[in-house]
């Protein structure tokens, strides 16, 4: 088990991009989610899986287990998500700490979110100047709600594409 502390902020522009590490593009399915706790399989780079298990457990602070899957086994797991997302994720160096950028895709396009993790909730790393509001704990940009969005897009669009075949 290990410990995830982090803090998560919108990103006002692309500035960020000239110090970016080469993009990694993730495919996320959400298994099981609820207030304090979710699974997920997350597909990186249609090369390798993940199944992460986390409890939060303070404001800031998630236990989380984390095991690498067979590919196969991720992409059948996907088609149980009750939500997925597809973002690309960037990493930036600012003064000797590591953000991670989230550049997402489908219904979510356009939205750029920048986290970092903590050693100690108490920390405070230098802000780089790119960074927008703070959305720490806003439910409506935790991947969880963008994935179920993302979801009720796509049983949105099937309803849609139903009743025009009806007519």
């Amino acid at each position: 088990m290990a410990a995830e502390i982090e803090r998560k902020y919108l990103v006002l522009d692309d500035s960020w991009r000239d110090h970016a590490s080469k993009g990694a593009a993730f495919c996320q399915g959400y298994l099981l989610a609820r207030k304090n706790r979710f699974m997920r399989v997350r597909i990186i780079d249609t090369a390798r899986a993940v199944v992460t298990v986390k409890f939060r457990t303070g404001r800031l602070r998630r236990e989380e287990f984390e095991y690498e899957i067979p590919y196969a086994d991720a992409l059948e797991m996907i088609d149980y998500a009750t939500g997925v997302l597809n973002k690309t994720r960037y990493e930036v160096v600012h003064c000797g700490h590591i953000w991670e950028v989230d550049v997402y895709g489908g219904v979510n396009d356009g939205l750029v979110l920048a986290e970092i993790e903590l050693a100690d909730e108490s920390d405070r790393p230098p802000l780089p100047p790119w960074l927008g509001p703070e959305v720490t704990g806003n439910a409506a940009y935790s991947n969880r709600t963008l994935a179920t969005l993302a979801r009720r897009d796509v049983d949105r669009r099937r309803t849609v594409s139903t009743l025009q075949l009806v007519r």
